[in-house]
């Protein structure tokens, strides 16, 4: 079964470490960028299945990075991550194709459920497990 790529967008060292662990041993290909442009990079290069995506990013936003996947690829899935309040950025992201929004603090185990949900649609339930 092929392994599926996640790409962590966040300018925050310690959330990228926290997704990286808790991705990696869900068995994802795990990719991280601190910055639009690495993001955009390693988009082009490793096609990721999906992006977890700050909002609030130094140098180009989140908005704008969404915009540049979709227009790379339309096909991958997009999850937010947004600071309280960022509302009307958020409406904003769903219009431009992404998924759902996690708000900071997040509960890593809800965020987890979600993309773990994301990446399953398409490949065959008998890979399914119990919690």
């Amino acid at each position: 079964m092929d392994q599926k790529r996640l790409l962590i967008v966040d300018d925050q060292v310690g959330i990228r470490i926290l997704l990286l662990e808790v991705f990696a041993t869900e068995g994802y290909e795990t990719f991280q960028a601190a910055n639009g442009k690495t993001a955009l990079d390693i988009v082009r290069l490793h096609s990721p299945d999906l992006v977890l995506l700050d909002m609030k990013i130094p140098g180009m936003d989140g908005l704008e990075i969404l915009k540049k996947i979709k227009e790379i690829n339309r096909s991958i899935k997009v999850i937010m991550m947004t600071a309280y309040g960022e509302l009307d950025m958020i409406k904003e992201a769903t219009d431009l194709g992404a998924l759902m929004h996690f708000t900071k603090p997040f509960d890593i185990d809800e965020l987890r459920s979600a993309v773990n949900a994301q990446l399953d649609e398409g490949s065959s339930s008998r890979y399914a497990s119990g919690s």
